[in-house]
């Protein structure tokens, strides 16, 4: 909770109990406790979170038995009395329940606070839009649209400056993205108050920073947006990466255009397992193809073919693909398909049914293996790796769920089923050392134990090239 809240929450406390205190010190305890919380109120009111308002509701209903006894007093012409102990408590109990439960509700859903990226360089972000025009939408068939994709980049910059809103260019952005997120996800708007308010470490449109660097492109997990991984993509961008992270229209819960229009997700379940993969392996097709379509809008920003500050900076000969959940199925595919991606991490993704073995190094990060569907899991992406003609590292993370490899543990409940037990930092940390190793090896040359250096953060098996795959 922030400062202000927290002296709502205080001064609530205060104002509640000071019935129970002695007479000398009930009068002004009520009135210090009031005093804190209309001052952090007044802070706070102009766009307060729904935590805060629980707490304010248990304020106004010791203002309203205060109001009322004064008005009985004042009717009836009595002398002043403390209320009956059996009226009192109960109500000095809901009152208690109300700031507990919002300052609960504060503490389990914060706004996320992201860790400080840990490379040298400032960080700089910006939100490209580009068309396809030798692709139709496929998801609009039979009319003349064509595949446009938001693309938001993280990069070295020259330097710092006021911190970039998350979820979105705008805070208007970010609220309709959380919406849309909530609405997918079949939970409330006001559960992703927080995301909403927060702000990273990277710079809106700040100048990069000298130097060509290597390109890691990122598909999101089913539904989600492109700052799903904005705590990994500032790290690596800090460490001297360009992450270029994709929203997929009509898979994104809600993707936000440059004209202002907001395409909606249209990812929904069949109830019927066959018809099920066959819809996912259509959405792991069309990112596939997204994915070579940013590299290649990546390397004319390099030549200088399409306009802007990255000319020379975007070395697209070292290039990843990378993403979570179906992300990393999709950036599996894409580097089946496109030679130009010279490494693959896959956070948490299942693999195709008929995904071919990969000529890349791959890193597989996956959650703590827990029941059968797991163990299957585990199995076909194992196959995958047994076939790749490169090698290939499989790390399976004890404490991790699936959420534990985005932003999630940041603004979620530590709930270990839901963001895994690692915490909110440790989570972000496993994630961006784990990947930041893998991709220092196989972009750059780095000369390192990677094996040790993975080998730390859970169970890795490491699988040897395949003699006999293509």
């Amino acid at each position: 909770m922030v400062v202000t809240e927290l002296a709502v929450v205080l001064g609530s406390l205060v104002l509640v109990l000071s019935r129970w205190l002695p007479p000398a010190a009930r009068r002004p305890a009520a009135l210090s406790g009031a005093a804190v919380v209309v001052c952090g109120a007044a802070l706070a009111l102009p766009d307060p979170r729904w935590q805060l308002l629980v707490v304010l509701a248990a304020d106004l209903l010791v203002a309203a038995g205060l109001a009322a006894g004064w008005w009985y007093r004042r009717r009836s012409g009595r002398p002043g009395r403390r209320a009956r102990r059996r009226l009192a408590l109960p109500g000095t109990v809901v009152c208690l329940g109300l700031v507990a439960t919002g300052a609960g509700a504060g503490r389990a859903l914060p706004v996320p606070e992201f860790p400080q990226p840990s490379g040298p360089s400032a960080v700089g972000t910006t939100v490209l839009e580009w068309t396809d025009p030798d692709r139709d939408e496929p998801a609009t068939p039979g009319t003349a649209d064509r595949r446009t994709v938001v693309v938001q980049l993280w990069y070295p910059a020259a330097a710092g400056g006021p911190p970039a809103q998350y979820l979105g260019r705008t805070r208007r952005e970010a609220d309709t993205v959380a919406a849309g997120t909530a609405g997918y996800l079949g939970a409330p708007a006001f559960l992703l108050d927080g995301p909403v308010r927060a702000h990273s470490h990277a710079v809106f449109e700040a100048a990069p920073a000298a130097g060509r660097f290597p390109v890691v492109l990122f598909s999101p997990g089913l539904g989600g947006p492109r700052t799903q991984n904005t705590a990994w993509a500032e790290d690596l961008a800090s460490r001297g990466y360009v992450v270029a992270a994709v929203d997929h229209p009509y898979d994104a819960a809600a993707v936000v255009l440059a004209d202002g229009r907001t395409v909606r997700t249209r990812v929904s379940s069949a109830g019927d397992p066959g018809e099920d993969a066959r819809r996912r392996a259509g959405w792991v097709s069309v990112r596939a193809a997204d994915l070579r379509f940013v590299l290649t809008q990546l390397g004319r920003l390099d030549s200088g073919r399409l306009a802007g500050p990255f000319t020379g900076r975007l070395d697209t000969t070292r290039a990843a693909a990378t993403g979570h959940s179906v992300g990393g199925a999709a950036a599996m595919r894409a580097a089946e398909q496109d030679t130009r991606f010279t490494a693959v991490v896959n956070l948490d993704g299942g693999p195709e049914p008929d995904q071919g073995p990969l000529r890349r190094p791959v890193l597989a990060v996956t959650h703590e293996i827990a029941d059968r569907a797991d163990t299957e899991y585990l199995t076909r992406l194992s196959s995958v790796l047994d076939r790749g003609t490169a090698t290939g590292y499989r790390l399976t993370v004890p404490g991790s769920a699936h959420l534990t490899f985005t932003d999630a543990p940041l603004y979620l409940p530590p709930v270990p089923a839901l963001v895994g037990s690692l915490g909110r930092a440790g989570s972000v940390r496993t994630t961006t050392e784990t990947c930041a190793a893998f991709l220092d090896s196989t972009l750059r040359g780095r000369a390192a134990d990677l094996p040790a250096a993975l080998s730390r953060y859970g169970d890795l098996r490491v699988h040897p090239p395949a003699t006999g795959g293509r």
